[in-house]
């Protein structure tokens, strides 16, 4: 499934964070998942189970335990694993995921008018599929970047709610993602 496509079975990322997380999400309609947890020794057997579930997987290799910041851990992740893709907030490992045909999240944390830089600035470094705006209850913010950059836009974290869900995709959200499992439900 490639990144034109991704979302419009169901706008909601599960965004799982343990295995109880995991484990849920599966039994869930969630078409796409975002692993935060894993080490090298599992990110291989947790991806394989979000895959045998028909599910797409997208690593947050910043978070894999015993990885590197280095684009030899994305190499890693592709050898290895299996998985669709990786979000990260390092821009030289979305570049090398890209040029390895994986999908690209680009995460950002939007704390001040300089983020808004930041994420220019990002999106002609490397060029990703979609970019991750953190938190994702800020509706015109999310409005702002989704109309200015031209890259897809998932709204995350601090999504709690039918409302949250509802204002990040009608102010150009393509998604939302949480690792809260009752928003998965409402998906």
């Amino acid at each position: 499934m490639r990144t034109a496509t991704l979302f419009d079975d169901c706008p909601i990322i599960a965004a799982v964070k343990d295995e109880h997380g995991l484990e849920q999400c599966l039994k869930l309609d969630c078409r796409v998942v975002f692993i935060l947890f894993g080490n090298i020794l599992n990110i291989g057997d947790i991806v394989r189970r979000v895959k045998d579930a028909g599910r797409t997987a997208i690593v947050h290799i910043d978070l894999i335990s015993g990885l590197s910041s280095k684009e030899i851990s994305v190499d890693f992740i592709r050898s290895n694993t299996g998985a669709d893709g990786i979000i990260s907030t390092k821009p030289q490992l979305i570049r090398r995921a890209k040029e390895l045909s994986l999908i690209t999240v680009q995460r950002f944390f939007v704390l001040d008018s300089l983020s808004f830089q930041n994420v220019e600035k990002i999106k002609e470094l490397c060029h990703p599929d979609f970019v991750e705006i953190l938190p994702g209850v800020m509706p015109k913010i999310i409005r702002r970047i989704a109309s200015e950059i031209g890259i897809p836009v998932i709204a995350g974290g601090l999504i709690t709610d039918k409302d949250d869900i509802v204002q990040a995709l009608s102010n150009g959200a393509v998604a939302i993602s949480s690792t809260n499992e009752d928003v998965w439900r409402l998906g």
